[in-house]
């Protein structure tokens, strides 16, 4: 059996660090970080010509058709750069979520938007208790006639500000735990919706408060069946985890590189620092960092391209291991680095704060770890 990655794959991961080094430098990333929005419209555009905003996505719909482990290789070298933008917000969470389980008419009328980059999307479902669990949702869908109507806040939601399309997590009141979740498509200035900016420390994601209050749907804008979204909600979980993994992989992957470069140039007492044992050893152990969190990413990937029984499991564990390693690793950069690593002008600090930003989204590594322990015990 072949366990790597095939030569259109490898086709794929060149042109991918071709464009990506010539359209994504860091001096537009750091223009990006300093914009309101954190969006670059021409950039979008570029990555519709490309295709990659219909990858995963039906012909049918405008899409190439292809899996998650092509997503991925894509995702490693949009981490080596730190893209900013909604490509996961759009691409990975809610374009799925539309995929699968919106009805035939959702689906023609959002999934080529998508597609050729005239849509973007999020999913809203973090709450004010911060639990990523069915227990979280708190907002509600309350039927009102032929429809619904919407209440409540949700947090955290990536890339809402730009978003033309917010999926909604809301439950039936009265319902618990997974039972009565719902998804709903809420569309950018439908009366009762208000989104507002929140600060965050990674400057390259930009997340928002959401704000629901009387927001009112036709039965059209339900996704799936009524009451049972928490299972798509589980699944566009399991995506974005892998999704993050990947990201974090060429994120650690470069900062390693950028520390061994350092290291052979930068000289104390008379000799590059890599010379010495301790700034060895830390190179060392960040490459074993680096090389499992591949092997548990690309793992998971593979099951939750092929929907396999271990797909969650494999999604925790990567996402359990990577959430810790891009940290460690952007930390032992700093290190390396020394006193430049802190500063604002230099890069290195770009990766760290990106680092801690992925390693709380879709649960920090005890939380992954916990969802392991349930599922093997």
């Amino acid at each position: 059996m072949d366990f790597g990655f095939s030569e259109e794959q490898d086709l794929l991961r060149q042109s991918a660090r071709d464009f990506l080094q010539k359209e994504c430098p860091m001096p537009f990333v750091r223009t990006l970080m300093a914009d309101d929005a954190g969006h670059s419209s021409e950039l979008w555009r570029k990555l519709a010509d490309m295709g990659w905003l219909g990858l995963l996505l039906p012909e049918e719909f405008g899409g190439l058709g292809l899996d998650f482990v092509d997503l991925t290789v894509i995702l490693e070298e949009m981490g080596r750069v730190v893209m900013p933008g909604p490509y996961l917000s759009t691409v990975v969470s809610a374009a799925f979520a539309l995929t699968d389980a919106a009805s035939p008419e959702l689906k023609a009328r959002y999934l080529p938007r998508i597609a050729t980059g005239e849509l973007l999307a999020t999913v809203a479902q973090l709450e004010p208790s911060g639990r990523w669990d069915a227990a979280g949702i708190a907002a509600t869908a309350t039927p009102d006639g032929e429809g619904f109507r919407l209440d409540g806040i949700k947090l955290f939601v990536p890339d809402a500000l730009v978003a033309d399309l917010l999926v909604v997590a809301a439950r039936r009141p009265g319902s618990s735990g997974a039972d009565g979740i719902s998804l709903f498509c809420v569309e950018k200035g439908i009366a009762g919706l208000e989104v507002l900016p929140l600060k965050t420390m990674d400057q390259t994601r930009r997340l928002a408060e959401v704000r629901l209050s009387g927001v009112r749907l036709g039965r059209e804008a339900l996704v799936g069946v009524e009451g049972q979204g928490w299972r798509t909600l589980e699944r566009v979980s399991d995506r974005l985890k892998v999704a993050l993994c990947a990201e974090a992989c060429g994120g650690a992957q470069r900062v390693l590189e950028m520390s061994v470069e350092y290291a052979k140039v930068r000289e104390q007492f008379g000799k590059p620092i890599g010379s010495f044992q301790a700034i060895q050893h830390k190179c060392a152990d960040m490459l074993v960092q680096v090389e499992c969190a591949k092997s548990a990413t690309y793992y998971a990937a593979w099951a939750v391209a092929n929907d396999v029984e271990e797909a969650p499991l494999a999604a925790a564990m990567a996402k359990a291991w990577c959430s810790d390693a891009y940290r460690k690793v952007a930390g032992e950069g700093i290190q390396i680095h020394g006193g430049i690593g802190f500063t604002w002008e230099h890069d290195m600090h770009i990766y760290f704060k990106r680092a801690k930003s992925s390693e709380v989204t879709c649960g920090d590594a005890t939380w992954n770890r916990e969802l392991v322990a349930q599922r093997i015990l």
